[in-house]
């Protein structure tokens, strides 16, 4: 199915920057859009520019004197007491140079794909500069300032009145989001993320539900680590198109960190370029069934930011565009400009060999375990738990 989609970018998506030792890599970004140039499939008629976010907007989630803080340890004037009391000038989330500015351009790029999808010029739009999901009304976490993805949500019920389904398949659980709707029944956020036993922030447990009018629209599975292609798949595909059904949303907006692979530094699941070619063609099959094409998709984590999430992001887009993902060689115009900076050799293909992942003993009990926690979950969306060859769990 060929879609109507717009890509959101400039250099200004660029500058939120930490350090150069630092894990989060905004280069991510134009790795990636370079990877779609070169292969053909993006071009400057698909980009649209974003806009820096006003403090009207950014006061739709987080708090007045939150933003006045983030501004003035932006310019340097604020003390280490002040800043670590909002979560800045931490190892996580260090102060950096007009950092507000640089945080409020990924937010402006998410409305602005906000506005492109839900004024109908487009049916899809992805902002990979955006998707920082641990940031908090008033405070920072995870290297995330400004919780772009949270405030669109508010700026979507606000200015469109839809239903919101929020995806995150990050492998940290998108807590920020699902803390801010926590008692809203017209936002449904699911999250897909490896156990809080082992990884940061240690929550999004499947007994997380909602509190007040929102308890039953809050959904998480944290599967186990180690946790490979199939049964991240088997779960992820069963519960979020049951999910959809019990929510019938309007409009879907997807977390798309790229964190999962087994090539990640920061975590411990083990899937390929398998789940990444397959998650987002999920994501427009649920658009296109209950939200009338209706997708906005962002960026998130993903550390391994040159041989994993050019990749991983590309296909988000390659499925926005054309329906499916790309395959075979990857070009090597975009091959010999990057690889003299890549510290490691390129993939050569979109595709990964399955002998990248480590030999796991525990498979079967990973997989068992994933299953249960489905079964769980599933319960709450009133839907049977079956599993692939149709038995009920």
């Amino acid at each position: 199915m060929s879609c109507n989609a717009r890509f959101v970018y400039s250099e200004n998506l660029l500058k939120y920057h930490f350090h150069r030792e630092h894990p989060f890599n905004q280069k991510r970004v134009l790795l990636a859009k370079e990877l779609l140039e070169a292969a053909g499939q993006l071009d400057k008629r698909d980009i649209i520019p974003p806009r820096m976010a006003t403090d009207e907007e950014l006061t739709l989630f987080h708090d007045h004197y939150y933003v006045e803080t983030v501004k003035k340890a932006g310019m340097g004037l604020l003390s280490d007491e002040e800043g670590y009391e909002y979560g800045l000038g931490t190892e996580d989330t260090p102060i950096f140079n007009g950092m507000h500015e640089a945080s409020a351009y990924l937010v402006g790029a998410s409305l602005s794909a906000v506005d492109c999808v839900l004024e109908g010029k487009a049916s899809h739009a992805l902002n990979l500069g955006g998707g920082l999901h641990h940031g908090f009304k008033r405070k920072a976490a995870g290297f995330c300032i400004y919780n772009d993805g949270a405030i669109a949500i508010n700026y979507i019920r606000k200015k469109y009145g839809l239903k919101v389904l929020y995806v995150d398949t990050d492998a940290h659980h998108g807590d920020g989001v699902q803390w801010g709707f926590y008692d809203d029944p017209n936002v449904c956020t699911f999250s897909i993320h490896e156990t809080g036993r082992y990884l940061f922030p240690g929550t999004g447990n499947v007994n997380e539900r909602g509190i007040k009018e929102g308890h039953g629209y809050s959904f998480n599975l944290p599967i186990d680590a180690f946790t490979e292609d199939e049964s991240f798949l088997q779960v992820y595909e069963t519960a979020l198109k049951a999910i959809a059904e019990y929510f019938q949303p309007d409009v879907i907006i997807t977390q798309n960190g790229a964190d999962a692979h087994c090539y990640d530094p920061l975590t411990h699941l083990c899937a390929t370029m398998e789940i990444y070619e397959k998650i987002p063609q999920a994501a427009h099959q649920i658009a296109h069934e209950y939200c009338n094409g209706r997708w906005i998709a962002l960026g998130g984590g993903g550390y391994d930011i040159w041989r994993v999430v050019p990749r991983a992001w590309s296909q988000i887009w390659n499925v926005m565009k054309t329906g499916k993902p790309e395959a075979g060689d990857i070009p090597a115009e975009w091959l010999g400009k990057w690889q003299k900076q890549s510290p490691t050799p390129l993939p050569v293909h979109w595709e990964d060999k399955k002998e990248i992942v480590p030999e796991i003993p525990r498979r079967p009990d990973i997989t068992e375990k994933n299953n249960k926690l489905l079964a769980s979950l599933l319960k709450y969306t009133q839907l049977p738990a079956t599993n692939e060859n149709g038995a009920d769990y």
